[in-house]
């Protein structure tokens, strides 16, 4: 009787084992198509900042919003400094 429990157990210490053979591999087949996609986005940024004309991202958003918000183009050129609370 004891033999047939030791067998039972002993599939199912087998069967655990597959179980978590196929997860690693599972988790392993994850990793590798992130590092693809990653491996795709930097090339691509590559591509893209050989194309930049040289102003700063932050420039063009800022002449973004002068061209399209009414308030910016109003203020443009006038200089505000924070006042001194003390």
């Amino acid at each position: 009787m004891s033999t047939a429990i030791e067998q039972r157990l002993d599939r199912l210490v087998h069967e655990l084992n597959e179980i978590k053979k196929e997860m690693i591999l599972q988790k392993v087949s994850q990793a590798a198509a992130t590092v693809g996609k990653i491996s795709a986005w930097h090339s691509l940024s590559g591509m893209v900042s050989a194309q930049w004309d040289h102003i700063s991202a932050v420039d063009e958003i800022r002449q973004q919003r002068r061209l399209c918000h009414p308030i910016a183009r109003r203020i443009e050129g006038k200089k505000y400094a924070l006042r001194d609370p003390g």
